[in-house]
């Protein structure tokens, strides 16, 4: 249960996947102009992620991986694990599509306020690369379920903070010089939030 904690603390705060790994910059960026479609890109990337992150464990271990079933009973040496990210990525991109579905019909407000960003969860290298360090750091099936948890709610923290700080001090503010406006102001903004998250470099 403690190294579970670990997991869940180390990578929401302390390895944050945005502020620290810089994976997921692209929706960061583009969503975190307002709060209400940041809530519901970091729901979306929550959901995504965690199942994700399970049924990818899944597959891996009974399909691809050397000693799974199905390469014992190819008699495949070293399994199908070259296909991880292949597979991973379909299993992603269906997951996308579940939750484009859902969205769309139940809070259509939601779906178009998140416009282009929220089929690009599929490519978000961040999804991605949770399926691929599951495999890579070994984890079993709760340790990946924590690890996806925590990155998950690492990233919507980060776009949270991001939108409130955009909303309320960025964003038609008329002192910001005029060559700071816009991306710039925004990029400084994320670097000193990454500088601020290394101060939990102490808790684990």
């Amino acid at each position: 249960m403690k190294d579970l904690l670990l997991i869940a603390i180390k990578y929401s705060l302390v390895s944050n996947v945005v502020l620290s790994q810089f994976l997921g910059i692209c929706p960061f960026l583009g969503v975190s102009k307002k709060t209400e479609s940041s809530k519901g890109m970091g729901g979306a990337v929550i959901f995504v992620i965690v199942i994700a992150s399970v049924i990818t464990h899944g597959i891996y271990v009974t399909f691809l991986a050397a000693s799974g079933p199905l390469s014992q009973a190819l008699g495949l040496k070293d399994g199908l694990e070259y296909l991880n990210t292949i597979v991973f990525i379909l299993v992603i991109a269906a997951l996308v599509q579940f939750v484009e579905m859902f969205l769309k019909k139940n809070i259509p407000s939601l779906y178009e306020s998140l416009g282009v960003y929220l089929p690009l969860i599929t490519t978000n290298c961040a999804v991605l690369g949770v399926a691929l360090n599951n495999v890579s750091y070994g984890y079993n099936l709760a340790e990946s379920f924590v690890y996806g948890l925590g990155i998950s709610v690492g990233f919507a923290l980060a776009l949270l903070l991001m939108a409130g700080i955009r909303e309320n001090i960025i964003e038609g503010n008329d002192r910001i010089p005029h060559s700071f406006q816009g991306s710039p102001i925004v990029l400084i903004t994320a670097c000193l939030m990454a500088i601020a998250f290394f101060g939990f470099g102490g808790l684990i």
